[in-house]
């Protein structure tokens, strides 16, 4: 699969083991993942820091390799069960960040072509990506500007 904007083909990875119930020596309560998983939500960790977290730290000790098999439902849908879900989408923000270092890194060095490419594909990413969660997740007239997604994210 070659990926978006990058210089050479995709990576293959190794594939997750297939498994259709959580280890055996991971048998922590379903409620307590969820309180968990809100609970980190709200100390304003990322879905995906929080997977990591619980499968490094666990619950009461005990680590959650998989919260989707553990419980049935993915993070996202824990904090939108909750109320706890952020106010932008984890990929779309990452990417909002890393168009605002590469655009005030532009401001000081006006030079850098590839930096300047890199924003370009950034923020041609963010767009792609905004009209894919517009009406859904974000807002009907919702639309990328750096000034906007500046103020937004601090």
């Amino acid at each position: 699969m070659a990926r978006m904007h990058s210089r050479r083909r995709g990576s293959s990875g190794s594939d997750r083991p297939a498994a259709d119930e959580p280890p055996e020596w991971s048998d922590v309560d379903e409620d307590a993942i969820e309180e968990r998983v809100v609970e980190l939500a709200e100390a304003g960790h990322d879905p995906s820091q929080i997977g990591l977290k619980l499968r490094d730290e666990g619950v009461q000790g005990t680590p959650v390799p998989d919260i989707k098999l553990a419980t049935g439902k993915k993070v996202t849908e824990i904090l939108e069960e909750n109320d706890a879900e952020p106010d932008f989408p984890e990929d779309l923000r990452n990417l909002m960040e890393r168009a605002i270092r590469l655009r005030d890194h532009m401001g000081e060095n006006p030079g850098d072509a590839q930096n300047k490419r890199a924003l370009q594909n950034t923020e041609s990413k963010i767009r792609r990506l905004v009209d894919y969660y517009r009406g859904d997740k974000l807002d009907e007239t919702f639309t990328y500007e750096y000034d906007e997604a500046r103020e937004l994210l601090e």
